[in-house]
């Protein structure tokens, strides 16, 4: 077992010499504190639009948030910043990747508080991208939550003439179409209780925004400076290629809770090691009775005896799930155990009713829907079954071998992520909307831990070009050409995630960076 590593990786930007680090420090900080105080602003200002509903209260609440996180961050970085991490060619890319995601969240932001400016929409030509909201199905789920209504019941969403066999007509509420709940019932805790808050959905909508942003950038924060210093550095300039990609405002715009999930999980490991156990078993069980495929971390601690967290985790677990029993009684769980082979197995999600949304499905299961656009007899959602369960096999055996080896302290966030990363692609139904966030941050994440060279800021941004494609699925297209195309972000991810996974699961061979540079490990 490895007792102890020399990462001479996370040494190669002392080579900058020491005038140059002295001119760029005060940039990087000055770099670093003004993203961080616009970015909390912004999503401040959504919060605040959705608490209060009034736009002048809700951008001094902006404005003072972005003031205070700014300066904090520049008197006293939450990060320890390395001035000899970044070199003039990162601090470049950094500064142009965040002007560009500023551009993206500054008009999602503008779309989100004002639903009426579709031209601020990300994709303002496609009908789909601008009507489609996640966070519909959570807001009418919590409202019709009760002992004598089945939130799991399609009436509540689908329009009256919907047909089983055709594309989905959903129901609409204002602009916005209405999305099918596809949760357990524990979920509902938390949009329940912003509904006393935000009682009318636009608020809601755009409150849920302010809180996603908010969870998406403190857990790239938290998780920088659990890196150490120079990669913390460089993981902080880099996180905008994250926050602005196309897919994370994608799942933004439509308050799709999946990202935000990932990011809470990781927000909890960050927790434990930091022996904040109530912090961290609060948050992965709420993300594990959520949305599932975060139990994947409590394998993790399992197979390593982290009793402690363990134990915090299964007794938040036990809370939230008794929670639902007083609103919706055992008639609810009963519900949710009757839908629960839909959801597993994929017959629960109307997206399969089109050709387009099965073309842009990253999940491994529905690589088998792909190959029923091409004709291949025999591929439907029995063929997806066998497949989802060996994949499944597959992720516990990895997530069992992660858990057995010594990694590194500032390792560790690489591997939660690819952990995450391989459950979510066990899902039958994964859009490229949701798909990219996690293998991005493990991009971004790879590229920190090496050497600042041209070479790994290339690899960086090739990546993040593949992993941002996103073709709208109303946009005119073969369905079996788009497959075609989404396959390469798709191998993208899943060869990401198993890269990640096999430098930490091979007992005695070092691993490597972004660059493939070799690390220098020391056996006793």
């Amino acid at each position: 077992m490895l007792e102890s590593r020399t990462r001479t990786c996370r040494q190669g930007a002392r080579a900058t010499s020491p005038t140059n680090s002295g001119t760029l420090h005060p940039i990087v900080r000055l770099l670093v504190a003004s993203a961080l105080g616009l970015a909390v602003g912004l999503f401040a200002f959504a919060l605040g639009v959705g608490v209060t509903g009034s736009w002048a209260a809700a951008g001094a609440i902006g404005l003072v948030s972005a003031g205070v996180v700014g300066w904090l961050f520049w008197k006293r970085p939450f990060v320890e910043l390395d001035p000899t991490a970044c070199p003039r060619s990162l601090a470049i890319v950094a500064a142009m990747a965040t002007v560009l995601a500023f551009a993206q969240l500054t008009r999602l932001t503008v779309f989100m508080v004002a639903p009426s400016r579709a031209n601020f929409a990300q994709f303002p030509s496609s009908k789909f991208e601008v009507r489609h909201s996640c966070v519909s199905a959570y807001y009418v789920a919590a409202q019709a939550a009760n002992i004598s209504t089945n939130v799991y019941d399609t009436a509540l969403y689908n329009a009256p003439d919907d047909d089983p066999t055709r594309m989905r007509k959903p129901k609409t509420l204002g602009p916005f179409n209405v999305d099918v709940y596809e949760y357990p019932p524990p979920f509902l805790a938390v949009p329940r209780s912003l509904q006393l808050v935000a009682p009318e959905f636009l608020r809601f909508r755009t409150l849920w925004f302010g809180l996603n942003g908010l969870v998406l950038l403190a857990a790239c924060v938290l998780v920088a400076r659990s890196l150490g210093p120079a990669a913390g550095t460089r993981a902080l300039l880099l996180s905008p290629l994250v926050m602005g990609a196309i897919p994370t405002v994608s799942f933004l715009e439509k308050g799709n809770v999946q990202g935000a999930m990932i990011a809470m999980a990781m927000i909890a490991m960050v927790a434990f090691e930091r022996r904040r156990w109530a912090l961290g078993g609060a948050l992965l069980a709420y993300a594990t009775v959520s949305k599932l495929f975060p139990g994947m971390l409590i394998l993790y601690l399992l197979v390593q005896r982290r009793w402690r967290a363990l134990a915090w985790t299964a007794a938040f677990g036990a809370i939230l799930t008794l929670l639902p029993l007083v609103v919706l009684g055992v008639r609810g769980y009963a519900a949710f155990l009757e839908h629960l082979p839909g959801l597993v197995g994929g017959e629960a999600f109307p997206a399969f009713r089109n050709p387009a949304s099965t073309a842009v499905n990253y999940s491994v299961p529905g690589l088998v829907f792909k190959l029923k656009l091409f004709g291949v007899p025999g591929m439907g959602f029995g063929a997806s079954k066998v497949v989802g369960w060996l994949f499944t096999i597959v992720v516990v055996a990895v997530t069992f071998l992660l858990g057995k080896r010594s990694v590194a302290d500032e390792d560790k966030p690489l591997v939660w992520l690819a952990v995450l990363t391989l459950a979510t692609l066990r899902s039958p139904f994964l859009p490229h909307a949701y798909a990219g966030f996690p293998p991005l941050w493990m991009a971004t994440l790879l590229a920190a831990q090496a050497r600042p060279t041209t070479r790994t800021l290339a690899l960086l941004v090739g990546a993040c070009v593949v992993l941002n494609f996103y073709w709208p699925i109303d946009w005119p297209m073969d369905p079996r050409f788009l497959a075609t195309l989404t396959l390469v972000p798709q191998a993208a991810t899943i060869a990401i995630a198993f890269y990640v996974a096999s430098r930490f699961t091979r007992r005695l061979s070092a691993p490597v960076g972004i660059t493939g540079d070799p690390v220098v490990t020391t056996v006793p």
